[in-house]
């Protein structure tokens, strides 16, 4: 179905998680440091990661931090750590969901299967993929300077390349298949999330931001995001 990359330093987590995933029919490449698994994820992008954020030689934050640079393959983080700042920055960085220690192997399965499922890959056979691919790819979005590709996942901005995480692509797609209508907190959580994941409006304002700061860096006049304080969000045409 999907090839996972763990990296985990527990070998007992690192057991219990690679055999859940297998189970259910996942191909699973473990690593014990953070500098390992980012070299295997550079070198060889999975369908999915999960991360771990106490990590020798480099952590989970900065291993996610290096990976958003040059891929927007979906993370989805562990901690032990109960911290809500902890939570922001990893969503800040680019992270797909979050997952507090100790969790149980059904949680993980729902929230591995939710994420595949927002990024395309859910085990669908070859024929049903390609069928919807061709369906999603005569749906491709154009609004002024943007285009979307939803088949590729492909994001352009005045004809220049914007690398968006899973998470970050649904939202824009959200918005800009309806530029001018607002569309609140809790409408961008339906758009971007399955309903057994829980995230807070600080998480959708963190992709947000990660968004302009993306599209900022190709165009420093790029304002097609437009934030309705205390209702939410709209998608400016240009």
């Amino acid at each position: 179905m999907a090839k996972i990359t763990l990296v985990d330093d527990d070998e007992n987590i690192v057991t219990s998680v690679s055999l859940a995933l297998e189970s259910h029919g996942h191909t699973v490449k473990a690593y014990y440091d953070g500098a390992a698994g980012l070299a295997a994820l550079e070198n060889e992008p999975p369908d999915l990661a999960i991360l771990d954020v106490k990590m020798p030689r480099l952590d989970g934050m900065e291993v996610l931090r290096r990976l958003r640079r040059a891929s927007d393959v979906p993370v989805i983080i562990l901690t032990s750590k109960d911290d809500e700042i902890d939570e922001i920055l990893g969503f800040n960085l680019g992270a797909d969901d979050y997952i507090h220690k100790p969790f149980s192997q059904r949680l993980l399965i729902e929230r591995v299967k939710a994420v595949l499922r927002r990024s395309g890959v859910d085990g669908e056979d070859a024929q049903t993929s390609a069928a919807q691919a061709a369906e999603a790819s005569a749906r491709a979005i154009k609004r002024g300077k943007l285009t979307l590709d939803p088949a590729r996942h492909d994001c352009l901005w005045d004809g220049k390349p914007v690398k968006l995480t899973v998470t970050e692509f649904l939202l824009l797609q959200a918005l800009a298949q309806r530029p001018g209508f607002v569309k609140s907190r809790d409408n961008l959580m339906d758009a971007a999330y399955d309903d057994q994941v829980y995230v807070d409006d600080r998480t959708i304002d963190s992709h947000v931001k990660r968004m302009r700061k993306k599209f900022r860096e190709v165009d420093p006049e790029f304002d097609a995001i437009e934030t309705l304080y205390g209702v939410g969000y709209r998608y400016r045409e240009t």
